[in-house]
Order: structure tokens, then sequence, then C-alpha cells
């Protein structure tokens, strides 16, 4: 479920999210959680069952307006250490926040969302592939939309037998270049449908699209 608290957007993801130090496993989840910290791109966040690494604390914090004091620590895993790339924030005014870790990116060697490797910082979600999809149950319309990253793109409504769900499902058939990995791929509003994921439905998130 998305949310927006003191000018942060978070989202739950869906997707396995692992990150490495040097082969050893620091932290892997089935429940990320995308941070906007920033407005370009988001930041993983790891709930803290989920952190596999022994946390060991740095002795120092780390001041944020909007997330509260954020205490630093060390990673250690059985072959090396990433000194200060661990952040927590306890007490933050977030409630969302108290119970995740926030890894650098940079500490780490290698991050994975589910087996594919990711580079520089989190994608945001997520599209699938149409071999994924049940195409019998889509139906196209007429229209379009336009972004300024990915181009323009058609629309599919579903057909469930009983009722027909408009425009809740999209693709880029020809994406501008910078967004070409999302060619022929589809992507659902979350907003607007149920989605499943290995057997646990998810929360609709709360934007205006709903």
């Amino acid at each position: 479920m998305a949310e927006k608290t003191r000018g942060i957007k978070i989202e739950q993801g869906a997707k396995r999210v692992r990150a490495y130090l040097t082969g050893e496993v620091v932290a892997d989840t089935k429940t990320p959680f995308l941070v906007w910290e920033w407005p370009h791109y988001p930041t993983y966040y790891f709930p803290l069952d989920d952190v596999r690494a022994e946390l060991v604390p740095a002795g120092r914090t780390q001041h944020s307006p909007s997330r509260g004091e954020g205490q630093v620590y060390h990673v250690k895993v059985a072959g090396a250490d990433a000194d200060g790339a661990a952040l927590r924030y306890p007490d933050s005014p977030i409630e969302t926040l108290r119970d995740l870790v926030r890894l650098d990116w940079n500490s780490m060697t290698e991050w994975f969302e589910e087996d594919e490797p990711v580079y520089v910082h989190p994608r945001d979600p997520y599209y699938v592939p149409l071999t994924d999809v049940r195409m019998d149950l889509l139906r196209p319309t007429d229209t379009q939309t336009r972004c300024p990253y990915k181009g323009i793109a058609s629309y599919w409504s579903v057909d469930t037998g009983q009722a027909v769900h408009t425009d809740v499902v999209w693709i880029y058939r020809t994406p501008l270049p910078e967004s070409q990995k999302v060619a022929g791929l589809a992507c659902f509003y979350n907003e607007k449908v149920d989605i499943t994921l290995d057997g646990e439905r998810q929360e609709r998130p709360r934007t205006h699209f709903s």
C-alpha cells in the first residue's frame, strides 16, 4: 500500500529483493519497501526480520528532517564488514519506517530483484510479460496516454465474464529509447485490481488513480 507522509512516499513492493556483501546474503525479503527519500527514484528498506547480517551499532546517528533520528550500524557478515552501511529509524515520526532497515546501495556488492541484477538504484515497480497474462480476458480500447519518458501507452479492459473493468491494463509497444526494457510488457493499475502473490492477497494502494 502506498502512502505519503511528511513528504515521503512509501510503497510496499511485491518482488523478492536480496542484497549481498562479498557473496554473503545481507538481506533477503519478499516484502521490500520502496521509499522515495528524494523524488527521482526509490530506496530499498528491508523488514528487520529479513536482515541476515549482524548489525553492529556504530555509535553515531544521522538526522533527517522528515524521517527523524537514524541509528547507524556497521554490517557484518562472515567474510567482510561494511562500515556504517545500515540505518534504522526506530523512533521515526513515520511509523512504517520504525521496523525497517536501509542498506547503503554502494556498500553492497550485489543487488537482485527476483533473479535479475539491479544496478545504480532500485527500479520503480512493475511490468509483467504478456505470457504471464490471461490475454483471453483482455479487450483492447481506444484509450491512449502519453509519458515524457516512456512514450505512448495503449490500454485494455478486463472482461471477467461478470463485469468489464475499463482501462486497467496498459502496454508501451514502442517505448522511447530510455525505457525500452518495458517494451511488450503489461502493467496493471494495482489501485484497481486485486493482486495475489505467492498465495497472499496484496493490499490495494490508495492514490489519485483509485
